[in-house]
Order: C-alpha cells, then sequence, then structure tokens
C-alpha cells in the first residue's frame, strides 16, 4: 500500500534531526549534503513505494559493492564519472574557455608512482606474445599551438588479456608494466613504445556487473590509453583516447569515448628493431596534447580522488 507521510511536518523534522542541520557543531556542507540526499531517497521511496525487502536488497549490494572495491568502476558505469564531465564542460562554456584537448573520465586503474623518463620511455616490460609493438607519440602545445616544455605525461593501459599492472587478477604483470611518464623537452614531443591494448570488461561476479545485468547492459570498453598531462602553467588534463576500429567505439559501458579522442592508427612497415621492437612491422598513434591556461593562476578543476600508490 502506497503511504504519504513526506511532505508532512514530523517527516521534514526528522531529516533535520538526522542530518543535525540545525545544530551549532558538525560540518555544515556535510550536513547540508547529508540532509539533501536523504531528502532525495525518502522521497524516491515514498514515490516509488520502494519495499523494506528492496530497500534492503540496495544496502545489501551496496555491502557487496565495498566488499569488491568497485565503487570507482560502478561511478563509470553509471555515467556519473562522465556526469562530472559534462558538468567542468559547461563551467568552461560559461566562462568562454575553448580549445584544448577533451577531457574524459580518468577511470579506476591509475596508479601513482610510474617510473619518469625524459621524452620517451618504453613501459611494455612484460612479454605478451598476443599483443603487437605499438608507438605512441605526439606533442605537448598550448593555446597558440606551441611546444609546452617540461609538461609530465603520465600514460596507461590494459594487456592483451584486458588486465591492467596492479590490479592483474591472474598476478602475471610486474609493477608498472605498460604504465610510465615523460617529461618533454624543449620541443613538447613525448613517447611511449608499448604493445597494442584490448578492451576489458567488468568483473563477471563483481557488483557492477550484477547490477549492469539487471539493467540489460553490458559491461565492456573498447580498446583505450589513458593520460594525465601536468605542467605549473597549464589546467592538468586527464584524458584517453580509444582504438579506432574496436568494435565498441561507440558502445563503452564508461561513457568516454568522446569527439577528438580518436586518432588514427598507421601500419608502419619497418623500423620497428630502432625502437627497440621485436618485430620491424609496428603500429602507430600519433596523439597531440593541447593545454588550458590556469585561470588566475590556479587550476579551477583540478580533482582530488584517492588513488592508487606504489
Amino acid at each position: 500500500m502506497s503511504v504519504s507521510i513526506f511532505a508532512g511536518k514530523e517527516v521534514q523534522d526528522f531529516l533535520r534531526t538526522v542530518s543535525n542541520l540545525d545544530g551549532a557543531d558538525g560540518d555544515a556542507r556535510t550536513k547540508q549534503v547529508l540532509h539533501r540526499i536523504l531528502s532525495d531517497l525518502f522521497k524516491a521511496i515514498e514515490d516509488l513505494d520502494l519495499t523494506p525487502d528492496e530497500i534492503w536488497a540496495g544496502i545489501n549490494y551496496l555491502n557487496k559493492l565495498g566488499q569488491d572495491g568497485e565503487a570507482a568502476l560502478l561511478a563509470a558505469g553509471i555515467g556519473l564519472e562522465h556526469y562530472l564531465d559534462m558538468r567542468l564542460d559547461e563551467e568552461d562554456r560559461i566562462a568562454g574557455i575553448t580549445g584544448g584537448t577533451p577531457r574524459t573520465i580518468e577511470g579506476p586503474l591509475y596508479v601513482a608512482g610510474a617510473p619518469v623518463s625524459q621524452g620517451s620511455a618504453k613501459i611494455d616490460h612484460d612479454a605478451d606474445p598476443d599483443a603487437g609493438p605499438l608507438r605512441i607519440h605526439g606533442v605537448v602545445k598550448d593555446e597558440d599551438g606551441q611546444p609546452v616544455a617540461g609538461a609530465l605525461v603520465e600514460c596507461w593501459h590494459a594487456n592483451s588479456k584486458g588486465f591492467y599492472s596492479h590490479f592483474d587478477p591472474t598476478g602475471a604483470q610486474t609493477d608498472f608494466n605498460l604504465r610510465g611518464a615523460v617529461t618533454t623537452g624543449a620541443d613538447g614531443s613525448y613517447e611511449f613504445l608499448t604493445k597494442m591494448p584490448v578492451g576489458y570488461g567488468c568483473p563477471p561476479q563483481g557488483a557492477t556487473q550484477q547490477l549492469l545485468n539487471r539493467l540489460a547492459r553490458h559491461g565492456n570498453r573498447p580498446a583505450h590509453v589513458h593520460f594525465f598531462v601536468t605542467t605549473d602553467s597549464y589546467r592538468k588534463l586527464t584524458t584517453q583516447f580509444n582504438i579506432d576500429g574496436d568494435p565498441l567505439l561507440w558502445d563503452d559501458f564508461a561513457y568516454a569515448t568522446r569527439d577528438g579522442l580518436v586518432p588514427p592508427v598507421k601500419d608502419i612497415s619497418g623500423g620497428g628493431k630502432a625502437f627497440g621492437f621485436e618485430a620491424d612491422a609496428y603500429k602507430a598513434i600519433e596523439f597531440n596534447f593541447g593545454l588550458i591556461p590556469l585561470e588566475a593562476g590556479k587550476d579551477n578543476q583540478l580533482v582530488y580522488r584517492l588513488r592508487a600508490a606504489a
């Protein structure tokens, strides 16, 4: 039986009490946020006539989500992380800020502490016979198209099995395999010598895929490569490009594919051994980064979040 009590004084007073909204102590922002979230939740319970069984099933799901360590993965899968990018895009539009490489989601699999090289880094430390050689290269540029020296470009991606080092359930990868960082020289150039990645899927028994199954959605990503680009004078860029030709290119469960982030993949017939590749033929992706200057000396869109480190 549906009941309607949310708008009544008893429930509204109760919400203020639970969040201690009128108390003098405590963090005002936390109280404000909790009051709003609880209010929206209570209203949803009433509007959808959620049963106690359904509510406790949801609480049990949250327990499983925490046990699986998949909260950040779920944030990508339900579009929360992309929505944050949409808001940042709109902030830029309102401020009249244009240009630069499109941002897109960071995802949950970054690890801080990758070795830093000057200009170029070979990051495929482990044998992977199912992945061919790949050269990723380009230039970091400012708003006028001029090279940016001293930029830190960080890169990470999956192996041919769709696993990332430090998160590989097989334990087969060494630390920082397919992860690296380089600083640009005076010409702003960077280079990563690596292997072609593939996409990955959510753990099939995990909480994220469990929810996606109930939505009749897949939990797969196209092949992609992640980047951070950091300097003292420009906003930090968080982005990734997807590998052109992947069948899931525009069907990414994490909604990370964007125009401008699908560079062409070139087949190079010779010269691979000069880069340290086992084969002379290799694939190459040129991807240039465009940075946005700081606003009043500050990065007004820098995101602070808990990240893995090694």
